[in-house]
This record gives structure tokens, sequence and C-alpha cells, in this order.
């Protein structure tokens, strides 16, 4: 795999993760716990969530083969989730409970699961490897690339907050979501492309 090929990964990695439109989720789940212990919880809860996608990366395969389903399904099942996700990114919901927080400070959910390692996340990591499972060292480079970017911009959440105002996240996520939809129709397409084909 060349360069382009795991930017491309990784972008489209990052983008279903969408680092900028959790922001304010993880505001919100954080509001009630000391400023002092943010940092602390939120390092945490990303590795927390390194620690799923690794997993998944490398036995998810076995998951797939448990339930007899390939990589066309996967393509196609895949897309249709991103799909989803990214019309949800266009025209959110008005309430959403993965900003809830019942009590005291949250443990793996919401922040590690669903909000970084979602089943929109596990799914495209999955198919990636998928492709070319004896590639793993490159896909475990695009889950490792694509977590450090996450941490980046969510150890920044405060100051980008600030900075973008709800309208300008608002306007990023949007963004995020239109071209997550062209990914996910390519993605569909290609599934049954191959279905078609064979």
């Amino acid at each position: 795999m060349d360069a382009l090929q795991l930017f491309s990964a990784v972008f489209t990695l990052t983008l279903v993760m969408d680092p900028l439109g959790n922001i304010p989720l993880f505001m919100a789940a954080l509001k009630g716990v000391p400023e002092e212990r943010r940092k602390k919880i939120v390092a945490r809860e990303l590795l927390i969530a390194l620690g799923i996608m690794v997993f998944f990366l490398l036995f998810g395969k076995y998951f797939l083969g448990w339930l007899s389903l390939d990589v066309t399904a996967m393509s196609v099942a895949g897309g249709i989730v991103l799909f989803l996700i990214a019309i949800q990114m266009i025209f959110p919901a008005q309430h959403s409970a993965f900003g809830e927080n019942p009590g005291g400070e949250p443990f793996i959910v919401p922040l590690a699961i669903p909000l970084v390692a979602g089943p929109s996340t596990l799914t495209t990591i999955m198919i990636f490897s998928l492709k070319d499972p004896g590639a793993w060292p490159t896909w475990l480079a695009m889950v490792g690339i694509s977590w450090v970017i996450n941490v980046i911009i969510l150890s920044m959440s405060s100051k980008l907050s600030k900075f973008l105002g709800a309208r300008g996240l608002l306007a990023m996520e949007k963004l995020m979501g239109m071209i997550l939809i062209t990914i996910s129709v390519q993605m569909i397409m290609v599934g049954v492309k191959k279905f078609l084909v064979g």
C-alpha cells in the first residue's frame, strides 16, 4: 500500500470518528466533573477506545467468519451505516442521549463507546482490514494515526469550542458529513459491484 492509500484510509477513519462533532458531547458528559479530573478521564477513555479498536482490527475477522459474512456484505452494510451517521451529522437531532451523565464521572460509556469507538468506527476498521489482511501493520498505523488526531482535537476541545463557536463547530460537522456521505455511497457501490461481478 502506498502513502496515498494510507492517507485516504486515515482521512476516512478520522471522519467516521468525528472528533469535531464529539467536542460538545464530551463537554456535556464532563460538565459535572471537576476541571482537574477532566484531562485524566479523557485520556483514560481514549486509551480504552484505542484498545477496543485494535482488538477489532486484529480479531474482528474471526467474528465475521463465525457469522459467515464476507467483505462484500461488510462493505455494503458499512456504507449504509456511514450514510446514516453522515445524515445525522448534517441534520443533528435536538436531543442526544450521548450527552447525558446521570451521576458521577463517565466510564467507557458514552465517551469510549460509542462516541470514539462506535459501531461505524469498528465497522470501518474491519472493512479496511479485510481488504488486505496481510497488511495489518498498515491498518494498525491507520488506527494509531486517526486516534492521535482525535486525541489532539479532543485535548484542545475547550480552545476549539471558544475559537470556532457553536456555529463554527456545527458548520465543520456538516462539512464532514457531506464528505462522509460521498465515501459511504462509494463503499456501497463497490460492494454492489463486487456482488454483481461475483
